[in-house]
């Protein structure tokens, strides 16, 4: 075990962990912070997706050893009264069916936002290639997306 102080959430956390340990289980186990979801354990769907520093990035197979003093946002940090853009487009499109996937979906469309304020249809299909819906609203997210991209 060793000793890890986390900033996640804008907030200070430490933990005891063994240095494999994935971020999503200190996150969900240790935190308490639940938003973000386990699906595949192996970063091929994203319903785990965080933000490290901005970047969004898999919490299933990021090891906690590797977080380092990077800022961790979860879809709990997004904005303290759900109100980011996305997470309001999403309201807006209905996105969500089941909504399992919805938090690693949300927490993907941000970090693309962020880093291309205007994405056309290809940036926003590329960037959420990566996060799987077993609903299959692939078009209402990519609506949303753009929604969220005019909300800025």
């Amino acid at each position: 075990m060793a000793t890890y102080t986390l900033r996640v959430n804008g907030r200070t956390y430490t933990t005891d962990v063994a240095p494999d340990t994935p971020l999503l289980w200190v996150l969900r186990d240790h935190l308490r912070l639940t938003g973000t979801k386990y699906a595949c354990g192996v970063a091929a769907c994203g319903a785990c997706t965080v933000h490290l520093d901005g970047a969004a990035v898999r919490s299933c197979v990021m090891p906690v050893s590797a977080v380092g003093n990077a800022a961790v946002t979860t879809i709990e940090g997004l904005s303290e009264k759900g109100d980011h853009p996305v997470q309001r487009a999403w309201d807006e499109v209905d996105v969500p069916q089941c909504g399992y996937c919805q938090a690693g979906q949300i927490m993907t469309a941000a970090a693309l936002l962020q880093r291309n304020p205007n994405p056309g249809d290809e940036e926003i299909e590329q960037a959420m290639s990566g996060n799987l819906c077993r609903c299959g609203a692939y078009h209402r997210i990519r609506d949303a997306v753009k929604l969220a991209a005019k909300k800025g």
